[in-house]
C-alpha cells in the first residue's frame, strides 16, 4: 500500500528534481523561511532600534548591509521584512486560491445560469486595473497590513477560477465521476471527494506562482506609502527611505531591491517546475 501511494509521488519528484532552476528556487524559497524564522538569532540588532551615532553606515562586518538614516540596521530590517512579505504572500494568496477553486467548482460543474453569471462576474472583475483598484481601496482605508492581504486577494481570485472551472468541465464527464452519480453519489461528495483532488494541480501552480505577484504589490504599495507603515520593516518601505538617499548610500536601495528579485524569482521557478512535473504532457 504504502509502495503504491508513494509511487506517484516518486515520480513527482524525479521530474521536479531534474529542473536544476526550479530546485534552486526551492532551496532559496526554504532558506528565505529559516532566515525569517530565526531573525532574532541572525542579528544582534532590532529592527527598530534606533543610533545616531551610526547613521548611514557602510556595509561592514559590525552591519552587514549597513545602516539607515536612522542608524537602523539595514540586514536586520531586510530579514524582519521577510516576514511581512511571505505573510501578504501566504494569506493573499490563501484568499484567492480559496474564492477562486469555490467559484471555479461550482461554474464549472452546474453550467447553465450559475456558469454564465459568475464568469460574467469574472469578465467584470478583470476589467479593472487591479493594482489600481487595491490603490483606490486602500487610501478609502487606514494603511494595514491586514487590509493589504485581504485586498489583495480579494481582487486574485479570477484566474484560479478560470483554472478551475477548465478542469471541472473536462473532469466532470469522465468515467469515475459518471460511476460514482450511478452508485447514488450527491453532488457534493462528487465535487469536493473525486473532482477537486483532481483539479489541484494546476491550483498549486497558479498560488505558487500568486505568491510572487502578492509580494511584488505588497512591495509597491509599501514603497508609494499606503503599505505597511513604519516602523514595521518592509521591503518597499525600505526601499523608500533609501531612494532619498541613493547617491551616497546605495545599500539602502541594493540590498531590498535584491531581496524582492530573489524572492519572486525563486517562487517564479518553483512554479514553472511544478507546471512541469504535474503536467507529463512537457516531459
Amino acid at each position: 500500500m504504502n509502495a503504491q501511494m508513494s509511487g506517484p509521488y516518486r515520480e513527482f519528484w524525479r521530474r521536479f528534481s531534474s529542473n536544476r532552476f526550479a530546485v534552486a528556487g526551492l532551496v532559496l524559497i526554504v532558506a528565505l523561511f529559516l532566515l525569517s524564522l530565526g531573525a532574532a538569532f541572525l542579528t544582534p540588532y532590532a529592527p527598530d532600534t534606533i543610533d545616531a551615532w551610526h547613521v548611514l553606515l557602510p556595509p561592514s562586518t559590525s552591519h552587514w548591509f549597513g545602516t539607515d538614516e536612522l542608524g537602523r540596521d539595514v540586514f536586520t530590517r531586510v530579514v524582519y521584512g521577510a516576514r511581512v512579505s511571505l505573510k501578504v504572500g501566504f494569506v493573499a494568496v490563501g484568499i484567492a486560491v480559496l474564492i477562486g477553486t469555490v467559484v471555479g467548482l461550482f461554474a464549472g460543474f452546474y453550467g447553465g445560469w450559475l456558469d454564465a453569471f459568475l464568469m460574467r462576474l469574472v469578465d467584470i472583475m478583470l476589467c479593472f486595473p487591479t493594482f489600481f483598484l487595491i490603490l483606490a481601496v486602500i487610501a478609502m482605508l487606514e494603511p494595514s497590513i491586514w487590509y493589504i492581504m485581504v485586498i489583495i486577494g480579494l481582487t486574485g481570485w479570477m484566474g484560479v477560477a478560470r483554472l478551475v472551472r477548465a478542469e471541472v468541465l473536462s473532469l466532470k464527464s469522465r468515467d469515475f465521476v459518471l460511476a460514482a452519480r450511478v452508485l447514488g453519489a450527491s453532488d457534493r461528495r462528487i465535487i469536493f471527494r473525486h473532482i477537486l483532488p483532481n483539479a489541484l494541480s494546476p491550483v498549486l501552480v497558479s498560488a505558487t506562482l500568486g505568491v510572487a505577484g502578492a509580494i511584488l504589490t505588497e512591495s509597491a504599495l509599501s514603497f508609494l506609502g499606503i503599505g505597511v507603515q513604519p516602523p514595521t520593516p518592509s521591503w518597499g518601505n525600505i526601499l523608500t527611505s533609501g531612494k532619498d538617499y541613493i547617491e551616497f548610500a546605495w545599500w539602502l536601495s541594493l540590498f531590498p531591491g535584491v531581496a524582492i528579485l530573489v524572492t519572486v524569482l525563486s517562487y517564479n521557478l518553483v512554479g514553472e517546475g511544478l507546471r512541469d512535473a504535474l503536467d507529463p504532457r512537457r516531459q
